[in-house]
């Protein structure tokens, strides 16, 4: 990114399937002038296909992807940037809790993790500083990711899949709704849910739902 120089901006592309929210962040962005949105995407594949369409990092310095997209999870997109576009750096967004996502998010390598209820100067803040390099942590963040290192218990215990159909029952989505959404077959959704009752240490899909929202990680 230093080849851009002074005058070149900061180039992001918008990765949300809300409009009024991409429109929010392009209000807040629009406030920096070295901040230029170059594109935007309302699904996972198009995210995927817009950021292959400008050359990665050549064409981007900045995705800003929310966590909860259509077609395809931001969380696997942001798996398929980390290895298909390395250097690219991937700011994440969400109404989902910090505590527990923000740290998966980096875990996958996401330069950073914002509330999209986040103060617009953090916003800029938090884009200016992955564009140049570094890793955005919020103390919040910070404090999550040094617990984890201590340990896995809980959803911290469940892998990236794991959590994916954790996420969707918790929202009340049957095994086949989910099976559709993440293009695995019912066995194996079932197979997924047994492990994650296993591990969360409940008995059934009610059970599942209280302790999702006693953690806070079921969907805003």
């Amino acid at each position: 990114m230093g080849e851009r120089g002074g005058p070149i901006p900061i180039r992001v592309l918008l990765g949300d399937d809300h409009r009024i929210v991409r429109e929010g962040l392009k209000q807040v962005l629009a406030d920096a002038p070295e901040i230029e949105v170059r594109a935007e995407a309302t699904d996972g594949p198009q995210v995927l296909e817009q950021v292959g369409a400008l050359g990665g990092s050549e064409g981007l310095d900045v995705v800003l992807l929310d966590i909860a997209m259509p077609g395809r999870d931001g969380l696997d997109v942001l798996q398929a940037l980390r290895r298909d576009w390395p250097r690219l750096p991937v700011l994440m967004l969400s109404t989902y809790p910090e505590r527990q996502y923000a740290v998966r998010s980096i875990k996958l390598g996401a330069a950073g993790y914002l509330n999209k209820s986040a103060d617009p100067d953090v916003m800029v803040a938090a884009v200016r500083k992955v564009a140049a390099g570094g890793v955005y942590v919020t103390p919040i963040t910070a404090e999550a990711l040094a617990t984890a290192v201590g340990g896995k218990a809980g959803t911290e215990a469940l892998s990236h899949r794991e959590h994916q159909v954790f996420r969707l029952l918790a929202m009340g989505r049957s095994v086949s709704e989910i099976g559709a959404q993440l293009q695995l077959a019912p066995n194996t959704v079932s197979t997924y849910r047994a492990r994650i009752l296993e591990k969360t240490g409940t008995k059934n899909d009610v059970e599942l739902a209280l302790y999702a929202e006693r953690q806070g990680n079921a969907a805003a």
